[in-house]
């Protein structure tokens, strides 16, 4: 579902300020500078984008004061048109809205109330003692076990599982495929009475506690504590295929892109960035406001904020 703005609906709505004569422009869509069609609104961030600014052939673009004399398209003019941008975009591609109810194959243990505002889809299993808040979404295939907690308006996508005695917060979205609370990697190694050494297996015996607002990309895997607890605290925002293991704690509003692993123990600071594919060794303490570049593998700690790059250049290999 789409909607059809004015740029003054949206102005009223999010803010900023309008170009002259631009009030009645109607927006359908957005898009990118270099492939906006009309009815488009796209946005221009960086004067080394000038020339697509020049070529755009958007109806209507997001800017900032001091970039508006560049271009005579209708504009809204605002600090931070990237953020500006993604709210116009919430606006115009709404989420559907799922119709409250439970399907006929879930099963949901009689233990559970769950609420009229829920939707529960098909092949959904719901364990005992579980606490859904209102407005949650389960989508189908998923697996919530036992004991484990669901906040208001959190939607957990197809063939999500929650292992059991976890906590999600409010407005989270945990993509398809993630596992929350799985045991995490902890083993103990002796000698029998031959000498063959082997493994023994440690109960991971804590919880993953996500709080609110916090989204987790498909296939991502969270591990729960092994004696204390793994958390995720608000506003983390973690991308696809990133392994968070037991124990570790990812500060308020840090994001995680894709592929990156975290080792146990670690704890990750506040508005902390961390790129794709970055190792994490365990134990380690990543203070607040951190940046890390793609591909960086962290051996020790960092307790200064600022950017930090470990990288090895590729070379053509000689046989």
């Amino acid at each position: 579902m789409h909607n059809n703005l004015s740029l003054k609906q949206i102005a009223d709505k999010l803010g900023g300020r309008l170009s002259p004569d631009s009030a009645d422009v109607t927006i359908s869509h957005v898009g990118s500078l270099a492939i906006a069609s009309d009815g488009a609104i796209s946005f221009f961030n960086d004067s080394k984008y000038t020339t697509q600014l020049h070529a755009t052939n958007a109806s209507a673009v997001i800017l900032k004061s001091e970039h508006a004399a560049l271009t005579p398209l209708p504009a809204i003019i605002t600090d931070n048109p990237y953020a500006y941008f993604a709210k116009v975009s919430q606006l115009l591609n709404p989420v559907d809205e799922k119709i409250a109810g439970v399907h006929a194959s879930a099963s949901v243990d009689d233990s559970v109330k769950v609420p009229k505002s829920c939707h529960i889809g098909a092949n959904v299993v719901i364990e005992r003692d579980v606490i859904l808040g209102d407005g949650v979404v389960i989508g189908a295939g998923c697996v919530i076990e036992k004991e484990t907690t669901v906040g208001d308006a959190t939607v957990l996508e197809a063939n999500v599982t929650v292992k059991h005695g976890c906590e999600i917060g409010r407005h989270c979205c945990i993509f398809s495929g993630a596992v929350i609370g799985n045991d995490g990697f902890g083993y103990a190694e002796e000698s029998d009475e031959t000498q063959d050494k082997h493994w023994v297996k440690i109960p991971q015996v804590g919880k993953a506690i996500i709080h609110d607002y916090v989204d987790v990309g498909a296939n991502t895997t969270i591990d729960r504590g092994a004696i204390d607890d793994t958390v995720i605290e608000a506003g983390v925002k973690i991308d696809n295929l990133v392994q968070i293991a037991h124990n570790c704690r990812i500060g308020a509003h840090t994001v995680i892109a894709a592929c990156v692993g975290i080792a146990g123990s670690a704890v990750i600071g506040k508005h902390c960035k961390i790129g794709g594919a970055v190792v994490i060794l365990g134990h380690l303490s990543i203070a607040d406001n951190v940046t890390i570049s793609i591909g960086s593998v962290i051996t020790r700690s960092i307790f200064k904020s600022g950017t930090y790059t470990a990288l090895m250049p590729f070379q053509e290999l000689s046989l």
